[in-house]
């Protein structure tokens, strides 16, 4: 199936100084936010204890803080969880516990007392030590950073060192850009949140394959045509397949998101975001790296 015509010539390359500058200032921005501030981490992560609540009738984040305030919890925060009107809440709290069921039926007790047994469910309570979460929290970004690594190496070994290259770039683009929509969006960030990140490695690498191997294949075939006039043949060529697979992904992906709930929501939020930036990173930064590679080595080669 044919989306865009064959023969169009969209000058993508045109516009490479452009997107280079936008992305490299977007993500310079992201990587401050990130040292100054942080993203905000789920109880996988820091550590603590979470709880989570259900009402069948509306109630108030002040009366539940009211009936928790009868029990010897430290630093809590209760929070709204779900679409508007689930009554459904979670409470974090910074300490942990080793016996979750004595402290499930503090809760529950300290809830009867101020609402009746029958009003609310506690549907789920977890709670991670604070050296299983930052061991948890350096395998997380140890893994994120292998897979790219091993993604960049793989382009390397099947096409060039500068294909290598741009992959590698363009997917620290995609993940940086994913994880500064979810700090802007404020979700946290959990196990969920790394499997989207690696998820989106695999996908955008996926694409710069397809562009690669064209590029490729364009150059052995058109040996007198310049790189960029190839390469913007090559993602023309290419368009059509990465429009139709990118877009019956972000349709799964965009109904995951309204009706998945709030627990899968931030996992799909991810997803749009980094496929988006995937498509993106393939055509305006990755590509844009080889023809930089060749213009930059042009000049070495004919020095020597």
């Amino acid at each position: 199936m044919q989306i865009i015509k064959p023969g169009t010539q969209i000058p993508f390359t045109r516009y490479r100084h452009i997107a280079v500058v936008l992305s490299t200032v977007i993500n310079l921005a992201i990587l401050a936010f990130l040292f100054v501030k942080g993203p905000v981490l789920g109880v996988d992560f820091a550590g603590g204890t979470l709880v989570h609540l259900r009402f069948n009738q509306k109630t108030s984040i002040p009366e539940i803080r009211q009936a928790l305030s009868r029990i010897n919890l430290g630093d809590s925060v209760v929070q709204d969880f779900g679409q508007e009107g689930a009554n459904e809440y979670l409470i974090r709290l910074e300490k942990t516990s080793a016996e979750l069921g004595k402290l499930g039926e503090q809760i529950r007790a300290a809830l009867a007392q101020q609402f009746g047994s029958d009003r609310f469910e506690l549907r789920r309570i977890e709670s991670v030590g604070p050296k299983v979460g930052k061991d948890l929290r350096q395998r997380a970004t140890l893994s994120v950073i292998f897979a790219t690594i091993m993604m960049g190496a793989y382009i390397w070994f099947r096409f060039q060192l500068r294909f290598g290259l741009g992959a590698v770039i363009a997917l620290i683009h995609d993940v940086l850009i994913t994880i500064g929509a979810l700090m802007l969006a404020n979700y946290e960030f959990d196990l969920t949140i790394v499997a989207a990140l690696l998820t989106i490695v695999g996908f955008s690498v996926n694409d710069t394959v397809v562009i690669c191997d064209r590029i490729r294949e364009n150059m052995r075939r058109s040996r007198r045509e310049s790189l960029e006039k190839i390469i913007n043949t090559s993602i023309n060529e290419t368009l059509s397949r990465t429009i139709l697979t990118t877009g019956t992904a972000l349709m799964v992906l965009f109904a995951l998101f309204i009706l998945g709930g709030e627990v899968i929501r931030p996992f799909a939020f991810a997803l749009i975001v980094g496929f988006f930036s995937g498509v993106y990173s393939t055509i305006f930064i990755a590509s844009p790296v080889i023809l930089m590679w060749e213009k930059t080595a042009k000049p070495t080669r004919a020095a020597a």
